[in-house]
């Protein structure tokens, strides 16, 4: 009976103590989107983004108005079709459409490789951003000694009462002043 009891107390010493270490844990919270838009890397990168695009969409509507003139040009020739020219006109309107069935298909492959090539560098310019933002997000937890750092930007957060915002620790953290803008509410 005796070896009982003090395996109970045991037991509910252990218990408790787990339950004061728990309640120890502090929790945080911050809006990574607000944080990412307050680095100048992140500006920097959306005007090169920005200017890829703009390059790739420029070759396309090029190749688009090219393809273009060559429609007019078949509609304009078959409009003059008669029964006189028809051996000629027709060689000639078969291969304008053959060309702009060919155009159509390396559009479509350059609309492709340009979708490709943009995801590709989306990816260059941004992972090391987002990167170096998660690294300070991590850095500033430690160091502050908190357990849990929500990101309430994200889905998934429906509520939070508590925690510390540790957004203007992070932006102290990668060098922002932290009194450009007012955090959100």
């Amino acid at each position: 009976m005796k070896k009982l009891v003090k395996v109970a107390v045991v037991a509910v010493g252990l218990f408790l103590s787990g339950v004061a270490a728990n309640a120890q844990q502090k929790f945080g919270h911050i809006d990574s989107g607000d944080l990412l838009q307050a680095m100048p890397e992140m500006k920097a990168a959306d005007a090169t983004f920005k200017t890829f695009q703009e390059q790739k969409e420029g070759a396309l509507k090029q190749m688009d108005s090219e393809r273009q003139k060559k429609i007019v040009a078949y509609q304009d020739k078959y409009k003059t079709l008669s029964e006189a020219n028809k051996e000629t006109l027709g060689k000639e309107l078969e291969t304008l459409g053959k060309e702009i069935q060919d155009m159509e298909k390396r559009i479509a492959e350059t609309q492709q490789k340009a979708q490709q090539e943009l995801q590709a560098k989306q990816a260059e310019l941004y992972q090391p951003i987002y990167k170096k933002a998660e690294d300070a997000v991590k850095a500033v937890s430690k160091e502050k000694g908190y357990s849990y750092v929500f990101d309430v930007s994200q889905p998934g957060v429906v509520y939070f009462d508590g925690g510390d915002d540790i957004i203007n620790l992070v932006k102290t953290k990668l060098g922002i002043s932290t009194s450009a803008a007012a955090p959100k509410k």
